[in-house]
C-alpha cells in the first residue's frame, strides 16, 4: 500500500510539472534576455500548450488588442486551465478560460473552440475601463469573476515573456521540438483555414494556392510551401512589419505538431522541426533579388512529408 501511494504521488507530480509547463521532453520553449542584467529566462510548455497561447495571441492582435491584453489573456489562461483546452471544471466551466454556458458564455460547442473563446475573454476585458493600467489580477478578475482573483498574479512573468515572443516583438525566442511520431499529417487546406480563423480573411492574399505548389498523386497541386505576406496598416512603421513578421512566424512554430508543419522562414532566420532556429545569409527561394528587404515581405511556412 506505502508503495502504492509513493507511485501515486509521483504520478500526480509528474502530472503537475507537464500542465504547468515546467518539464517537457518533447515541446516548446521560450527564451529571453533581460537587458538590463543580461540574464536568460527560459518558460518551457507542451507543444499543446503553445498551439493554445498562439491562438490567444492572434486572436487578441487580430482585434486590435495591445500586448498588455495578450499578457492578460495568457495569464488568465494559465490559472484557469493550465493552457489546455479542456472539458471540465467547476460546475459547467469549460475550455481555456474555464467559461460557463450557464452565465452567458456561449454555448459548450462554442466555449470549446479556442478562438471564440478567447475572443469572448477580449470582448470582455475591452469593457473593463483603463484595463491595461490595471494590475494583472484586477483586470483579470474584472472579466472572470473568480474565486481567487489573486491567483492571476503569479503567472504574470510567464505570460510576459510569452506575450513578448507570439506577438512578434522578440524575434526568433519560440522554438518547438514536435514528437514527429505523433504528429498531424499535413494539410495545407487546414493550415491556410487555421491561418484565416485566427488572424482574419485578410491574412492571406484571395489567390491561393501559392506559386509554390507541386504535382501531386493523379496530377492534383500539392502545396508544400505556404506564403503568407506580412500585411501592416498604411501608416505602420518598419518595426511595425518586422513584428507582425515574427508573430506571424512564431505562431506556424507553436502550430508545428497541430498542423504537421517542418520549416517556417522570415527574414533571415529559418526554423526546423527537430532542430530549431538557425541564420540563413543570402535568402531564400522565390524571394525578389535574394535580399533582406524582399525576405520581410513574408512569412513561408514548409509542410511536412
Amino acid at each position: 500500500m506505502a508503495a502504492l501511494v509513493v507511485l501515486a504521488a509521483l504520478g500526480g507530480y509528474v502530472l503537475i510539472q507537464y500542465i504547468t509547463g515546467r518539464t517537457v521532453a518533447q515541446g516548446c520553449t521560450v527564451e529571453s534576455t533581460d537587458g538590463s542584467t543580461g540574464e536568460s529566462r527560459t518558460y518551457r510548455l507542451s507543444t499543446e500548450q503553445a498551439s493554445n497561447a498562439a491562438t490567444i495571441s492572434a486572436v487578441g492582435t487580430s482585434r486590435g488588442m495591445p500586448e498588455r491584453a495578450v499578457t492578460i489573456a495568457l495569464a488568465t489562461a494559465l490559472q484557469e486551465s493550465a493552457l489546455r483546452n479542456i472539458e471540465h471544471g467547476d460546475r459547467d466551466s469549460l475550455g481555456l478560460f474555464q467559461q460557463r454556458p450557464s452565465q452567458g458564455w456561449g454555448t459548450e460547442q462554442q466555449i470549446m473552440d479556442p478562438v471564440y473563446s478567447a475572443g469572448e475573454f477580449y470582448r470582455h476585458l475591452a469593457e473593463v475601463p483603463g484595463y491595461s493600467r490595471l494590475p494583472l489580477t484586477v483586470a483579470a478578475q474584472r472579466v472572470q469573476r473568480s474565486g481567487f482573483p489573486q491567483a492571476y498574479a503569479k503567472h504574470e512573468p510567464d505570460a510576459a515573456l510569452l506575450s513578448a515572443a507570439l506577438t512578434g516583438r522578440a524575434p526568433a525566442t519560440l522554438n518547438c521540438n514536435p514528437p514527429r511520431t505523433t504528429a498531424t499529417a499535413s494539410d495545407a487546406t487546414k493550415v491556410r483555414t487555421e491561418l484565416v480563423r485566427a488572424f482574419g480573411k485578410d491574412v492571406l492574399p484571395s489567390a491561393q494556392p501559392s506559386a509554390k505548389d507541386t504535382p501531386g498523386a493523379g496530377g492534383a497541386p500539392s502545396t508544400s510551401t505556404i506564403a503568407v505576406p506580412v500585411r501592416t496598416a498604411p501608416d505602420a512603421g518598419e518595426d511595425d512589419a518586422t513584428r507582425r513578421g515574427w508573430e506571424l512566424a512564431h505562431w506556424a512554430v507553436a502550430q508545428s505538431a497541430s498542423l504537421g508543419l517542418d520549416e517556417v522562414t522570415y527574414a533571415d532566420r529559418v526554423w526546423k522541426a527537430g532542430a530549431g532556429w538557425r541564420t540563413e545569409h543570402g535568402g531564400s527561394d522565390g524571394d525578389k533579388d535574394g535580399g533582406r528587404e524582399s525576405n520581410t515581405e513574408r512569412v513561408r511556412i514548409k509542410l511536412a512529408r
